[in-house]
């Protein structure tokens, strides 16, 4: 019932935008230890630690885990998605991970896959593996289909060196299409959308997902409301944006540093938080991502103090 909660809850977060989720789930922790002295416990506090990003307790848990007789598959299968998440021994990851994938041939082990070498930067194996993931699907769940589509907009739209907006927004659509409710596509398409200007479209994507409390839906409607010229309405969408970043960066830093450092540095408009929120998540998960957002933010935040030195007159210390 524990790992049914922790997938379900998982699932709330990754679709829905729910950022309460792990507030809940760090509750189920604590009442599933203190209810079951078996592997099961460990194995399920480390499975909510990754989810959170606390990738070091998530270890310590699969440690105590097999020291209590969890099953070596089970235990590997989440070291495997930690080390992903962290950028350790990917090429070992890989070979494990396209193992999986042609063993079982199924959306929930090629998705992974894909994401894997998109992080080496195989962008064109990546999309050929998500396109394998999306006609593997043979059953009536739309979320595993809304999750590939997600990917392939992440693929096409941020990650190649690039980007196709259109292909991106295209596969966002998709994503959309399969579940109406995906917070984190709506806020994707709706960023393009701003892009191109057309940002009616974008808010009318943006406002069914405000009640879902994730400050990334009020920030990019802020970014609406600042192209159309409505700056009164933009800043309070700013401050409840802000507001919802320090509220779940008081809870659980690790898990939004990386989103909340593109905030910052962008409309939120602090690029020293912004530098110190990346180099948290770099200090996490040393990624290669993460190490190219850290270096853009450091160039920011230089910028940033230039400018500032120069509009004063003040002289530059030299250090």
């Amino acid at each position: 019932m524990a790992e049914a909660i922790v997938e379900t809850e998982r699932m709330t977060l990754q679709f829905l935008g729910d950022v309460e989720v792990l507030d809940r789930l760090d509750a189920l922790a604590l009442q599933f230890a203190d209810a079951d002295n078996s592997f099961r416990a460990p194995l399920v506090q480390a499975d909510i630690a990754s989810t959170a990003h606390r990738f070091d307790d998530a270890r310590g848990y699969l440690a105590r885990a097999a020291q209590s007789g969890a099953a070596r598959e089970a235990i590997e299968r989440q070291a495997l998605a930690i080390d992903q998440a962290c950028g350790v021994g990917l090429e070992t990851v890989l070979a494990a991970r396209r193992g999986l994938a042609a063993a079982s041939g199924r959306l929930e082990d090629l998705v992974p896959l894909g994401a894997l070498l998109a992080d080496l930067e195989r962008f064109a194996e990546a999309d050929a593996v998500y396109r394998q993931a999306f006609s593997s699907y043979d059953d009536v769940s739309p979320f595993p289909l809304a999750w590939t589509c997600f990917q392939l907009g992440m693929l096409w739209g941020e990650l190649v060196p690039v980007p196709d907006p259109n292909l991106a927004a295209h596969w966002y659509r998709r994503a959309i299409t399969y579940l109406p409710g995906y917070v984190k596509a709506r806020v994707h398409l709706a960023e393009i959308y701003t892009s191109q200007r057309r940002t009616d479209v974008a808010e009318a994507l943006l406002l069914p997902a405000l009640a879902n409390r994730d400050p990334e839906v009020r920030w990019r409607l802020a970014d609406v409301m600042i192209a159309q010229g409505r700056l009164e309405e933009a800043e309070e969408q700013l401050d409840a944006a802000r507001s919802g970043f320090d509220e779940i960066l008081g809870k659980h830093l690790l898990a939004f540093a990386d989103h909340a450092a593109e905030f910052y540095a962008g409309s939120g408009n602090d690029q020293g938080r912004a530098l110190e929120l990346a180099r948290t998540n770099v200090a996490n998960r040393p990624t290669r991502r993460a190490f190219m957002q850290e270096r853009a933010m450091a160039a920011a935040a230089n910028e940033s103090a230039s400018g500032l030195h120069e509009a004063s007159g003040a002289a530059i210390p030299v250090c």
